[in-house]
């Protein structure tokens, strides 16, 4: 069998992840040609091509696909051993990357950061917020907060909570346009929503379910933009209710006619669900979202 190096193995899994050589070498604080020389030798050492370059950068191949798997494989269990055999010896600690949508990051989760601080010292989250789906199976997360169940091989899911939306309105909207009393009477209103042709995920496009076809009056990729709108005037806008303590100037709207349900999911690799800390960050989201759950629904 033939020697491969594990250090370029932890270089190939940086360039399949990122799709580039230099964001690799500048993520492991390499030099570009070391990058570049490390993968030239692991292809050699395989006897096999792993990527396909092109002009904006690389891709894996057939080969390089499976390798991946593996390498991602191997990369979990070192870290789940080393962190199994240290956890009952040191503190829980050590980065934990949460990705989820800008809403909850921003009016939710951040807000109650002294929380995780305080049941857990040694941990730092990385937050961020996400329009698309993300791969924690390719590692672009630890941890994947979600408004569905995501799909694809090498994920554990669990659900961990549900939220409502309602209709809210602001300003002097209602100054200018008469109260609805039904859904019908919707079609006479404007509306501040996501921006159509760049939604992502169609766990966001709640608005669908109240009514066909609105009447824009303003759109955006940010869901705090649309509440900002809504809270000067501009149109109706349907939140989760988790954003009530900070819609200033919002008001529901037909609150016992329009209400859209959504469920959250946690994800993470499958490799780390053992992880000392991924399962406590994992068991405090789990358990905060159950605390809190009047801010849902």
């Amino acid at each position: 069998m033939r020697s491969v190096d594990w250090d370029d193995l932890r270089v190939f899994l940086e360039v399949a992840r990122t799709c580039s050589l230099s964001e690799a070498a500048r993520r492991l604080r390499l030099d570009h040609s070391t990058v570049s020389r490390r993968i030239a030798q692991l292809e050699f050492t395989l006897g096999v091509a792993l990527l396909e370059r092109n002009r904006a950068g690389v891709k894996l191949n057939e080969q390089g696909e499976a390798l991946m798997r593996h390498a991602e494989t191997m990369e979990g269990g070192a870290i789940s051993a080393v962190e199994f055999l240290c956890g009952g010896e040191t503190p829980i600690s050590g980065s934990v990357r949460l990705a989820t949508m800008e809403g909850i990051a921003s009016l939710f989760i951040a807000p109650r950061l002294n929380l995780l601080r305080q049941r857990l010292p040694g941990i730092k989250l990385e937050l961020v917020t996400s329009a698309h789906p993300v791969h924690v199976n390719r590692r672009e997360a630890d941890i994947f907060l979600s408004f569905f169940k995501p799909t694809g091989r090498g994920l554990v899911s669990q659900k961990a909570g549900e939220f409502h939306l309602q209709l809210y309105a602001g300003g002097d909207y209602f100054e200018r346009h008469p109260v609805p009393q039904s859904i019908e009477d919707l079609r006479q209103h404007e509306f501040c929503t996501y921006i159509d042709d760049m939604v992502q995920l169609g766990a966001v496009r709640w608005l669908d379910e109240v009514i066909c076809e609105p009447s824009v009056a303003f759109a955006s990729n940010s869901m705090i933009a649309q509440m900002g709108a809504a809270s000067a005037g501009v149109g109706l806008v349907l939140l989760p209710k988790f954003i009530l303590p900070f819609a200033v100037g919002l008001s529901p709207v037909m609150a016992d006619k329009v209400v859209v349900h959504r469920e959250i999911w946690i994800s993470v690799n499958s490799d780390l669900q053992f992880s000392p800390r991924i399962k406590a960050v994992v068991s405090f989201f789990k358990d905060l979202l159950a605390k809190e759950r009047d801010h849902f629904i």
